[in-house]
């Protein structure tokens, strides 16, 4: 690594927002609550489209490197009876929509969703179909637990819809595994890819991690070789988020095994360049599709988008957010739901919607939400992007020439009147994002690195 590259690392690789919102949700506040969901879905258009995520916080296995809201059980009981307040929640939700919206995508996330019994998987289908209006050709993604599948579990997948299988990989070294408590082989998630597929699945994404403990460039090169003998539709590759301020189960890492700031720069480019060398087309700051993938043809129409779930295809009016802790996404602004599970059960079973925070967006913060996601999902930001705005979409675009005008590190450029993040700077499009954050340094907010 060049002295130059090792210096733009040092400058541009600070601790930012991953911008999956705007703001984002360390400024939720508590003045959005139950009544106001209430208001804002029943505010809704009534061929509103719909997204669905729902949210499974159990694991039978807890791993280190997760940042997710979950917990650890090895008993069945506690996600049966999580269950039941899941549903008393979508009646609540069904109940405030009154027939608005039509159901486009549907994810199901966690935790580990594929540790529901087949009966139960089927089960949640039945109860979001007589709830709500499901289109024909919906989407429909699982976050699949290789460890946790069966040949039911495979079967009633596909009957529930299945569309694409997002399965966690992170890295195939068994003494990374053991690092970080995910003990999984290559025939494991290679049985998986291949029931999948024997099962009419037609997309299969593969998550991928670097900045590991005990990561290294040569074992990070031979576990993306093995992800791609699997032939997978996409790749999410993540840096690895060290908090564990947030999340205490982190401390089971050892942080002297983990990369430093240069080697984690070092595996990210290497990790890029094996992807896109293998034919697939990178999407955003961390994906990666083949051509023929709707997030590849998305990327190339200008359609790309960006929520909770990281870079999406999906389109939808809104994003409902179901489960404990789940977050959602309406044009009045964000939602989020009760963390913890009892809570959250307790609320729902008394008949109470579970929102417990949010954050209700004026004009200002649409327009920086659409100038953040912009940049992040095409690395440009053009006044026809912001003309909806008028004066203060033409502000923001001043601001944005002042950035380009100052910089002296070839980070960003004017280009035809257009603000572009360059080849250069691409891979620290988070922390140029983060110069258009009004919100940015703002209260105790802890981020991870932006690289």
């Amino acid at each position: 690594m060049s002295s130059d590259t090792r210096d733009l690392v040092e400058r541009y690789s600070l601790p930012v927002p991953r911008y999956t919102s705007y703001p984002t949700a360390p400024h939720f506040h508590g003045g959005v609550d139950a009544k106001t969901y209430a208001r804002w879905l029943g505010e809704l258009h009534a061929d509103a489209t719909l997204s669905l995520y729902l949210h499974i916080p159990y694991c039978d296995r807890l791993c280190w490197f997760c940042g997710c809201h979950t917990k650890h059980t090895l008993r069945y009981e506690p996600v049966a009876a999580y269950l039941k307040a899941l549903y008393a929640e979508i009646d609540w939700v069904s109940a405030k929509l009154a027939g608005r919206g039509r159901v486009t995508a549907i994810h199901l996330g966690g935790g580990s969703p594929t540790l529901l019994t087949s009966e139960d998987i089927l089960a949640l289908k039945t109860k979001l179909a007589t709830a709500f209006t499901i289109d024909p050709s919906v989407d429909i993604s699982i976050e699949i637990d290789p460890n946790d599948l069966d040949d039911g579990r495979y079967d009633a997948m596909a009957e529930f819809g299945l569309t694409r299988a997002s399965i966690g990989v992170q890295d195939f070294d068994p003494r990374v595994q053991e690092a970080i408590n995910r003990i999984q082989s290559f025939d494991q998630t290679r049985a998986v890819v291949d029931a999948m597929r024997a099962r009419g699945v037609r997309s299969v994404n593969l998550d991928l991690l670097y900045g590991l403990p005990f990561q290294s460039e040569e074992g990070l090169a031979r576990t993306i070789e093995a992800a791609l003998s699997l032939r997978p539709d996409r790749v999410a590759l993540f840096g690895y988020a060290h908090v564990p301020w947030m999340k205490p189960h982190q401390k089971m890492i050892p942080e002297d095994a983990l990369p430093d700031r240069h080697m984690r720069f070092a595996q990210a480019q290497l990790a890029a360049r094996l992807l896109t060398g293998a034919g697939l087309d990178p999407i955003g700051f961390d994906h990666f599709a083949l051509p023929d993938d709707r997030l590849a043809q998305a990327t190339r129409q200008g359609k790309l988008r960006r929520n909770f779930q990281g870079y999406t295809d999906d389109a939808a009016d809104a994003l409902i957010g179901l489960g404990a802790s789940a977050i959602g996404q309406l044009p009045q602004g964000y939602v989020q739901n009760i963390t913890p599970t009892g809570d959250y059960s307790k609320t729902v079973l008394a008949g109470s919607g579970a929102t417990t925070r949010g954050f209700a967006l004026a004009p200002a913060d649409k327009l920086r939400a659409l100038a953040i996601s912009t940049l992040l999902c095409t690395f440009q930001l053009a006044p026809r992007d912001l003309a909806g705005f008028g004066a203060a979409g033409r502000a923001l675009m001043g601001e944005a020439e002042a950035i380009a005008l100052t910089d002296r590190d070839g980070m960003v450029a004017m280009l035809d009147g257009v603000f572009t993040v360059t080849v250069r700077g691409r891979p620290f499009v988070r922390a140029i994002a983060a110069r258009f954050d009004a919100y940015f340094g703002q209260g105790t907010a802890r981020h991870s690195a932006a690289v």
